[in-house]
């Protein structure tokens, strides 16, 4: 396994290459324990454990580095566990469940570091809602000590909230008093949208420093409950077999092991099995490219969990999931993604028949759980996305979400022969088994000023879409003929390289996520817009500003003017 931090094998750089790989032998900051259905998740951060040097993590607060074991220990429960019914999360300290994110680890960080962080922690906190929507454990968490900012966030992600009622404890959202910044993992938003706190109660909480302990936090529904000190374990259990009783997973079963992921980095990119990413450094753009199944779908559930980290599903999920962050994380100056895909579009539309006709069987829920997450982190990467759609290409059910997840599609049109043209497959796949984070499909956003056009569209499932039908159809953006095709797309990609990157961003995610509005596409939506804002303020970042001076002794200096 990697370790924290993976030398980069790319000596024409000589950076470090931050990877996501953990396992249970690297877990330095949680204690992980399941009797049961119920697992329990306990932070307890080592202060020494920092993912890079120059910070301390005191009291239970948090970096990249523990989130990301966080999000490692959560997939294991869904795969590896399949008795566990509800997670947990509390703390193994006395007295302080979590501080939130680490001040002096943002205090220092870059721009880029902060948001990419804010959006992985976003995404990991997302996740426990989308487990238990959709079949999975639920959470409870066990706050039992102090709960301050993205301490705060990760409980509200849960489906209950406990708080030990020991006269000191209290949850607060102290960011914008404390350090002139926003909750960043959607504190806001799940207050008075999930929770439901009234919008006075809620401006009072999130301007105090010290927050709300006891029965106030219960009176105003910022949490489900309290109690004593005396019965805290009692009441903990007794909550968590409720919410485990509410799960669709089973009471028994063989778990798959989730082995690393096989992945191989050198100077042409990152390379995996069925995904394969290559750099064009000079050009600004990375090539993602999917290759699909070779064998046959099994169609019974236990079949499908017999094959493990190879069914094919499941594998392609981690492969892309990992490579999302990969350049998320190691890459930023490469602002496009090109993506393609290769492979048999029968095979993609019988696997997408099998997974849908094997649902209720916890593996196959999971996988397509683990792909939802995955085309959503997708959607929400601030990089422009092109898909070609060429011969050999296989834009087919579950491929060809990554073409309605791309800003542009470009389709070949072969003239000269035109039976040997690409084609689109559609399937029922492709009409909300895997929706954005706005709830709807991509299909439904993209016709979403023509529901009618949508139907036609269901109408075609499972025929090949030919490249003029498909963009007289609006599947696609362009539709190039062979003759144009390699110049259109030159000039295509080498344009966007001329843009703005910043601009791309903030264009990008207001076009993507069309229509209606829900908690998830306000935090990735309102949420990271404004924070993205704020973090380059002197109020919170210039010599004078909260987030500079916390722990100094000095007042920061706020420049008064509301812009």
């Amino acid at each position: 396994m990697a370790t924290q931090l993976a030398p980069a094998p790319a000596p024409a750089t000589d950076r470090t290459i931050f990877t996501y790989d953990r396992s249970p032998e690297t877990w330095r900051h949680w204690r992980l324990s399941i009797d049961g259905r119920i697992a329990t998740i306990a932070m307890a951060v080592d202060a020494d454990g920092g993912l890079v040097d120059g910070y301390k993590l005191k009291l239970n607060s948090y970096d990249l580095g523990v989130d990301m074991e966080l999000h490692d220990i959560v997939q294991r429960l869904r795969f590896e566990h399949p008795e566990v019914g509800c997670v947990v999360l509390t703390s193994a300290n006395d007295r302080i469940f979590c501080s939130g994110a680490n001040i002096y680890m943002l205090g220092k960080s870059t721009h880029a570091w902060k948001v990419n962080f804010c959006k992985f922690t976003n995404e990991t906190r997302n996740g426990f809602e989308d487990s238990s929507e959709n079949g999975g454990f639920k959470f409870l968490a066990a706050v039992n000590g102090t709960c301050a900012g993205g301490g705060y966030e990760v409980a509200l992600a849960c489906d209950e909230i406990l708080l030990i009622d020991d006269r000191s404890s209290a949850v607060s959202l102290p960011e914008v008093p404390l350090l002139a910044v926003l909750p960043g993992t959607g504190g806001l938003t799940r207050v008075v949208d999930k929770r439901k706190v009234r919008r006075d109660l809620a401006d009072v909480f999130c301007t105090s420093e010290e927050g709300v302990r006891g029965r106030r936090a219960k009176q105003w529904n910022l949490v489900d409950d309290i109690a004593a000190p005396g019965r805290w374990a009692e009441a903990v259990k007794a909550r968590a077999e409720a919410l485990a009783a509410q799960s669709k997973r089973p009471t028994a079963g063989e778990g798959v092991t989730l082995t690393p992921v096989a992945r191989t980095i050198d100077e042409a990119g990152f390379h995996y099995p069925l995904v394969d990413v290559t750099f064009d450094r000079a050009r600004g753009f990375a090539t993602i490219k999917l290759t699909g199944p070779s064998d046959e779908a099994p169609t019974d559930g236990e079949a499908m969990r017999a094959q493990g980290v190879d069914f094919w599903p499941l594998k392609l999920a981690r492969e892309l999931d990992d490579a999302i962050l990969m350049l998320r994380t190691n890459e930023p100056e490469l602002g496009l993604w090109v993506l393609e895909t290769v492979g048999d579009a029968e095979k993609l539309l019988a696997y997408d028949a099998a997974l849908a006709g094997a649902a209720d069987h916890w593996f196959v829920n999971e996988t397509i759980g683990m792909l939802r997450r995955t085309l959503s982190r997708l959607d929400v990467s601030s990089r422009s996305m092109y898909a070609l759609v060429k011969p050999g290409s296989a834009f087919a059910g579950l491929f060809a979400e990554l073409l309605f997840a791309a800003d542009r599609g470009y389709m070949l049109e072969v003239l000269s022969n035109p039976e040997t043209g690409p084609a689109l497959m559609l399937s029922e796949a492709n009409f909300g088994l895997y929706p954005m984070c706005n709830g709807l499909s991509r299909l439904q956003s993209r016709y979403l000023g023509n529901p009618s056009q949508l139907e036609e569209v269901r109408g075609l499932i499972g025929s090949p879409i030919p490249t003029g039908e498909a963009y007289d159809l609006g599947l696609v953006t362009f539709a190039p003929d062979d003759i144009d095709w390699d110049e259109e797309v030159r000039l295509a990609i080498d344009e966007r390289a001329g843009l703005s990157p910043d601009a791309l961003t903030g264009m990008e995610a207001s076009l993507r996520f069309a229509g209606q509005e829900t908690t998830w596409s306000k935090v990735f939506g309102r949420l990271s817009a404004w924070q993205n804002w704020i973090f380059i303020r002197p109020n919170a970042v210039g010599e004078g500003g909260a987030l500079k001076l916390f722990g100094t002794g000095r007042r920061a200096e706020f420049d008064a003017k509301r812009v």
